[in-house]
């Protein structure tokens, strides 16, 4: 039981930069593109900052971590009337986020290659294979948490990324209508995911992409 407590508490450890990273980017993301395209709310909200206390939510953050598929950080507050064509500018910050995270994806995997490349020859129980180790798992692990993170917003679920995208594409007063369930958003991806259907529903294409890069 406690080797089992004690190897969960080191797959947490080894998670927590990369999801730490994968959010609070995914954030400012949806922040900076809302000001470049004219909306100064985030900015003057003190989003647009790498700092993650500025981002996180905590019980998202620890449901990201325990589920490794749900998770949430502090909305960026945008306000579409800045915008000179609003449904395309939502489209637009939407898009930012899960963006971000591909490209995370792919640094990150960049970055398991270098480790690989630098650890050659590294014998363990030297002080440098204790550094590349714990170092290379992060980098792997942020492969795999950034696509899922990913995947995830891009579902087209309000309040999820997603939606913003679809609606973009719907009759304004259906596109009204759907936003308005968002509500109720997190509530079905809960019941999605206690059901399984969440899993198989992002953890396929999680795992091809992963494995694509890694």
């Amino acid at each position: 039981m406690f080797p089992e407590i004690s190897q969960t508490m080191q797959e947490i450890a080894l998670l927590v930069v990369p999801v730490l990273m994968a959010v609070t980017f995914h954030e400012a993301a949806h922040g900076y593109v809302a000001n470049w395209l004219g909306d100064p709310t985030a900015r003057l909200a003190g989003r647009l900052t790498l700092n993650p206390i500025n981002h996180l939510d905590v019980l998202g953050t620890l449901a990201f971590l325990l589920t490794r598929m749900i998770g949430w950080a502090k909305p960026v507050p945008v306000d579409p009337r800045y915008f000179r064509n609003p449904v395309r500018g939502m489209m637009l910050v939407a898009l930012a986020g899960p963006a971000m995270n591909f490209l995370l994806a792919v640094l990150s995997a960049l970055a398991v290659r270098g480790i690989e490349y630098l650890g050659r020859g590294v014998a363990q129980g030297t002080l440098a294979y204790s550094v590349l180790e714990p170092l290379l798992y992060m980098c792997a692990a942020g492969v795999t948490v950034n696509i899922a993170l990913g995947i995830f917003n891009m579902l087209p679920v309000p309040p999820l990324d997603g939606s913003n995208v679809l609606a973009a594409f719907l009759p304004p007063r259906m596109a009204m209508r759907y936003q308005s369930f968002g509500r109720w958003g997190f509530l079905l991806l809960i019941l999605l995911a206690v059901f399984g259907v969440l899993g198989k529903l992002i953890g396929q294409p999680v795992a091809v992409l992963s494995r694509m890069l890694l």
